[in-house]
């Protein structure tokens, strides 16, 4: 059988991997530097802890899992003969593969609540699942790196997420902008366009706008039967200033007695000005009316963050999401989240060429193997090496030299190491540096406090 990959999957080389720990190293400072602590939960759930939680398309891209032994044992004879999947997925399959992060992390706070300390601080590095289709920076197995904070209300947990963005992607050397919306800004839309019972659908539409246009947008509307005349009134949706505060403006005239609306604008205009107060290029926030994210949990601020330079999509996003943990039964714990895409941070990381040397692991020396008691002795100060942290290893055969260089240059080793018959007499050492092509003899002494 010919060896393949599942789509959207990959396998990750010891170069992509030392690059990935590089920018999961630097969250992951960052995260505990605001506050945040670890958590880790299984990589699969119930399905009905998933299931309902992220809107009619999300809820099909959820990986389901088989149950075990003879899944159709218990099916109902009659969804089978009429095909009904939906019916048929309960009955085949009780369990499912994470979709994001926050959801497990709502059930795990509805379970634990009583142990907690509020505000709650956590972040969580882990790989998610997508039933999607595979695309640039788009893959069905990818990692999420999230920070949440639940049970406080307060507006500067918002601010303070802005801030956590901006100082990580700085860290990360990439420009950024970050998206905001609120969710309470949608619903005052939806009322003023007299649409409140198709909210959803209008938002899962209006949230495509970056990817079909406004062409797209409304065709979507008019499918998802919203009138034409509603589709008006929301028009200057499409023709928003470049001023985020003047936007906002514009918003509180047309939500005068829209209680909803109104309560939004205040909650998004006090997250801009306080970032700005606190020394935010207005460059940096962009107020996008349009952005949506899909997910019916968001009740509040919304966030994507997109690169400035590389065209990725979104590489970042998150909102707040107070009523999450009512579904598993537990009421008052508002939460707000912020997510970091670290499969789209490599490629947009790669291709600005950012990475710097040090994240690629490498092995510092390569001692050749001249077989006999210098291959013992090599490996005494290999032994040495190790104590101090420095990486270094042994060529495994007493091969030809140009063989022992041949490999040390395709794993991108710094030095050869050579300790023959004649080091060995004098008491000293010869490397070569396999970069800059300069070779030194040194004592062992000198090279053993390098």
């Amino acid at each position: 059988m010919k060896p393949s990959l599942a789509k959207g999957t990959r396998d990750f080389t010891a170069e992509e991997v030392s690059r990935r720990k590089y920018i999961i190293n630097i969250l992951q400072k960052n995260f505990e530097l605001f506050g945040f602590q670890p958590l880790e939960t299984p990589s699969f759930e119930n399905l009905s802890t998933l299931t309902g939680k992220y809107g009619e398309e999300g809820d099909r891209l959820i990986f389901k899992i088989l149950n075990s032994g003879d899944y159709t044992s218990k099916v109902n004879q009659e969804d089978w003969d009429n095909k009904s999947h939906q019916k048929l997925t309960s009955q085949i399959s009780d369990k499912a593969l994470r979709y994001d992060l926050t959801v497990p992390f709502a059930r795990f706070v509805a379970m634990n609540h009583g142990k907690l300390t509020f505000p709650y601080k956590r972040y969580q590095i882990q790989p998610v699942w997508r039933a999607d289709r595979p695309q640039k920076g788009r893959f069905r197995e990818f990692y999420q790196c999230d920070a949440d904070v639940v049970g406080s209300e307060s507006l500067f947990q918002e601010v303070d997420l802005v801030q956590l963005y901006l100082k990580s992607f700085a860290d990360l050397k990439v420009p950024v902008t970050i998206h905001l919306n609120n969710r309470k800004i949608l619903s005052g839309l939806a009322e003023y366009a007299g649409i409140t019972d198709k909210l959803i659908d209008f938002t899962v539409a209006l949230d495509k706008l970056d990817k079909i246009g406004k062409e797209g947008v409304v065709k979507e509307l008019l499918e998802r039967e919203i009138s034409q005349e509603s589709i008006d009134k929301l028009d200057f949706l499409f023709t928003q200033s470049d001023d985020a505060l003047e936007n906002l403006l514009q918003l509180k005239e047309k939500f005068v007695g829209n209680e909803v609306g109104t309560k939004g604008v205040e909650e998004l205009e006090f997250v801009l000005t306080k970032s700005i107060s606190l020394g935010v290029d207005i460059q940096n926030l962009v107020f996008d009316i349009t952005l949506a994210r899909g997910l019916d949990y968001y009740t509040g601020a919304i966030f994507e963050v997109k690169a400035d330079e590389v065209q990725m999509g979104s590489i970042g996003g998150g909102g707040r999401y107070d009523n999450l943990t009512e579904v598993f039964g537990v009421k008052n714990i508002p939460g707000i989240g912020i997510s970091f895409g670290l499969d789209r941070i490599y490629l947009v990381v790669e291709e600005l060429g950012l990475f710097p040397e040090e994240a690629t692991s490498k092995v510092e020396y390569l001692f050749a193997n001249f077989g006999g008691e210098e291959t013992l002795e090599a490996l005494k100060l290999i032994m040495q090496l190790r104590e101090k942290g420095i990486s270094a290893e042994l060529y495994p055969e007493n091969a030809k030299i140009g063989k022992q260089f041949t490999y040390a240059e395709k794993k991108g080793i710094k030095n050869l190491v050579f300790l023959g018959e004649e080091e060995l007499k004098n008491g000293n050492i010869t490397y070569k540096d396999l970069a800059a092509g300069e070779q030194k003899t040194v004592s062992l002494e000198e090279f053993l406090g390098n």
